[in-house]
């Protein structure tokens, strides 16, 4: 990893892998098994699909693990470029790591109360799958938190995107969008929920363009080669 070229393959690859598991457990599984505002029918998909709704938590760990690694090899890419900007990446980047391997809890507890152990007897089940589909709305609103920080650090990333040199500017104006796409997404579902499923969609015109595009370039495309030292 001591070329630009092959460390910014390595980041597209490892976009790739976060991308596929994000989009597994925080998309695929959840318009799969849950039905809004209907907890019985929540309740009979998870326990009937039970080995999806558990591949779907191990995917969401394995993308926030993963996604330090991420951050490590965009790091490694671009300090040289501007070290502040590379450290402000990693530590915005970082902050979400914590908030999503908590907000997993979530579904765990959820999943829980299903399957009903014996010292949940005092719950009769409807009680159970109201409380299972509480904390499935809570793990939810756990996205819109680290959703801020899922933006936040596409900024920093932008400007090194900017100054790199050996990146089209194109990619850059494209996270830029994605940033304030997730920052609308979050503060929207936090400060204003009524209209959450409009700005969403809004949202995820710039969301399914941006870091897409630069994942695809990375992957593909790589960057100019040159030793790592030389793109201070």
């Amino acid at each position: 990893m001591n070329s630009t070229k092959k460390t910014a393959r390595i980041a597209g690859l490892l976009y790739l892998v976060n991308g596929a598991t994000g989009f597994f457990s925080i998309i695929y599984v959840p318009n799969r098994l849950i039905v809004s505002g209907n907890a019985a029918a929540t309740a009979n998909n998870i326990l009937a699909s039970e080995r999806l709704f558990r591949l779907g938590i191990v995917s969401e760990l394995v993308c926030a693990a993963e996604f330090v690694f991420l951050l490590w090899v965009l790091y490694r890419l671009l300090s040289a470029v501007n070290k502040t900007h590379a450290s402000l990446m990693v530590i915005l980047g970082l902050l979400s790591i914590p908030i999503m391997f908590v907000n997993v809890l979530n579904e765990i507890a959820a999943l829980s109360l299903l399957r009903g152990a014996d010292f949940l007897s005092v719950f009769d089940q409807p009680q159970r799958q109201a409380l299972a589909m509480q904390f499935l709305n809570l793990h939810e609103e756990g996205f819109g938190v680290a959703g801020i920080f899922w933006g936040l650090w596409l900024f920093p990333f932008r400007i090194l995107l900017f100054k790199s040199g050996f990146f089209p500017r194109i990619l850059g104006v494209l996270l830029i969008a994605a940033c304030f796409g997730y920052l609308a997404d979050s503060l929207t579902s936090l400060l204003l929920p009524s209209y959450k499923h409009v700005v969403s969609q809004i949202a995820d015109i710039p969301l399914t363009s941006g870091e897409p595009a630069v994942l695809l370039w990375l992957l593909i495309r790589g960057a100019k080669d040159q030793p790592l030292e030389a793109t201070a």
